[in-house]
């Protein structure tokens, strides 16, 4: 099958760490290859000593593994194409360069930095687009081998040559750039013995064996520049496909400052990893149809790469807890998935409510997981369900007769009608059913009023005045429950 790679370079993330389009990209990715029974592949692009970050390509490698999307060759894997990480294949790239150096493909470049600097000045000034001028291009050998017994520094730059050949995007259709027209000679090995992009790119993709590169949008102007080079080095080049701009809703592009689109924040704030690959592939295309809830593997199965269209996918973060809901609910559903929730939602209540004389019996697993089932596709995040409007579910209330009392004097009778209706309803107890039953248990009550039933069963159930219906909170907290906090409020 493809081998296809998704990579991680200091480029275009601020902090080293995955953002949604990083994310996408390498979604699609493994998509393809998971479709084609192929291997995706993670390489460390650490060539810009100037921008990376320690630890950054092991949080990106830990935020694919927590995706759901791990990669089959990587640094932290192995694999029999290593090393995966740029740093550690200086070797190769300078040879690389040298083999073109000697077919007259690239040259020594021995202007300095200040020279570059006035270049760009004046372009800027003459509201050009700054560009090298090639004025190494057509130093002789002679000046060359002056040069360098100068001990003066230099860099390599590769020679664009006019005609480009058009290329066939897996997306974008035929295309080609005419490089040599728009730009000056590109640096391919950097003073400091570090490649750049461009090089390293080329020469990983070849020597990796990669098929297939599926990558943002703004390289596809770039991609008649690699295509030299595969041309230089007498390579045959993978295919390309150009995955179009993930977008806000309003069509902006999504601010990475504000650190809001980290894949550590929707993990720490509790979304599930499939919620977010449902919702940046639902937003984009690729696929026959678009439903929300889709699983990883359907998404597999489901994709296409001729349905990726040119278009931006647009973004809308707002529905990401809907989306959030649907994922959380198949979660509970599923019971090998289920158990992974109960223990973070008993690891929730300890946290939230662990100073408020928790019973133990609430933290065991068939009392939380009763309110996981209860509660399924009524909340979006699991952490809604330690929030103020659920504390009656985790703190049983002390709450004395005396106290019920003052609301209404039949106590008993209230109390022996509640606990008679819910042994009756051992079945299913739903909300609208449970408000029946208790606006036909009031009329047998001799003269309490409807509303001071709701507030003597909210106090004796809760030990609150406000918060959600009565009846809500009875099907949340099941028969057994409300039995036991009636009887205790009675007996007390």
């Amino acid at each position: 099958g493809p081998r296809v790679r998704t990579i991680s370079s200091g480029l275009p993330v601020v902090t080293g760490f995955l953002h949604l389009g990083g994310l996408r990209t390498a979604l699609y990715n493994y998509i393809f290859a998971k479709n084609h029974q192929g291997t995706f592949i993670l390489r460390v692009e650490d060539t810009d000593q100037n921008r990376v970050v320690p630890g950054a390509a092991e949080a990106i490698e830990d935020m694919l593994d927590w995706a759901g999307i791990p990669p089959d060759e990587s640094p932290r894997r192995g694999g029999s194409f290593g090393p995966y990480q740029q740093s550690h294949r200086l070797d190769l790239y300078r040879r690389a360069s040298d083999v073109l150096l000697e077919r007259g493909a690239a040259y020594r470049c021995f202007c300095t930095p200040q020279r570059l600097q006035l270049l760009k000045k004046e372009a800027l000034r003459s509201q050009q687009t700054p560009r090298y001028d090639n004025r190494c291009r057509h130093l002789t050998p002679t000046e060359v081998s002056e040069k360098l017994s100068q001990g003066l520094d230099w860099v390599v730059r590769f020679r664009l040559e006019k005609g480009v050949e058009p290329f066939r995007d897996l997306v974008y259709g035929w295309n080609k750039h005419e490089v040599a027209d728009v730009e000056g000679d590109p640096v391919i090995l950097k003073g400091d013995g570090f490649p750049t992009y461009h090089l390293a790119n080329v020469v990983d993709d070849h020597y990796m064996g990669i098929s297939h590169v599926l990558r943002g949008t703004e390289w596809l102007t770039s991609t008649s520049k690699h295509l030299l080079l595969y041309k230089a080095f007498g390579w045959d080049p993978p295919q390309f496909g150009h995955l179009p701009l993930l977008l806000n809703k309003d069509g902006g592009k999504l601010s990475k400052r504000q650190g809001d689109i980290f894949l550590e924040r929707f993990a720490r704030d509790g979304y599930l990893p499939e919620a977010l690959l449902d919702i940046i592939t639902n937003c984009g295309s690729g696929f026959a149809e678009k439903q929300m809830g889709r699983t990883l593997e359907e998404l597999i199965s489901q994709f296409e790469i001729g349905r990726i269209t040119t278009h931006s996918a647009l973004l809308d973060l707002e529905k990401l807890p809907e989306f959030n809901r649907i994922h959380l609910a198949r979660h509970i559903e599923n019971e090998g998935l289920r158990q992974k929730l109960i223990r973070e939602l008993q690891l929730l209540v300890e946290h939230v409510y662990g100073d408020q004389q928790v019973d133990q019996e609430v933290l065991e697993k068939e009392y939380v997981e009763r309110v996981l089932l209860l509660r399924k596709g009524h909340i979006s995040l699991l952490k809604n369900l330690v929030s103020s409007d659920y504390s009656y579910l985790w703190v049983r209330p002390s709450v004395s007769r005396e106290q019920l009392q003052t609301i209404s004097g039949e106590v008993d009778e209230i109390g022996k009608l509640v606990l008679g209706l819910m042994t009756r309803q051992a079945a299913v107890l739903t909300v609208e059913e449970l408000n029946k039953d208790l606006r036909s248990l009031q009329k047998q009550t001799k003269e309490t009023k409807y509303s001071s039933v709701m507030k003597l069963l909210r106090l004796a159930l809760s030990g609150q005045q406000h918060g959600p219906s009565v009846a809500e909170m009875m099907v949340t907290l099941g028969p057994e429950e409300v039995c036991g906090r009636i009887h205790k409020a009675l007996s007390s």
